[in-house]
């Protein structure tokens, strides 16, 4: 992890505001959906964007039983 020199106060509703420069440089925009990630006692903030659920493909997605798939993982699929 690379560290951006940054901090923010947690407000009394757990929010943090992330700074305009992080936003600009990773794309995020008011409103996107960004996940949320724990590895050990860190917290992983990523942008949320539509991939496949197997191996993570984001183009020409099928949604199968509310899941994204990707064409190749589906005919895998299918053949199993």
């Amino acid at each position: 992890m690379k560290s951006t020199g940054i901090t923010r106060k947690v407000d009394e509703l757990g929010r943090i505001v992330l700074p305009i420069e992080l936003r600009r440089t990773l794309d995020i925009a008011e409103k996107d959906p960004i996940e949320i990630y724990v590895e050990g006692n860190a917290i992983i903030l990523k942008k949320y964007e539509l991939a496949c659920v197997f191996c993570g493909n984001p183009e020409n997605l099928i949604q199968f039983k509310e899941k994204n798939v990707c064409p190749a993982c589906m005919s895998h699929i299918k053949t199993m």
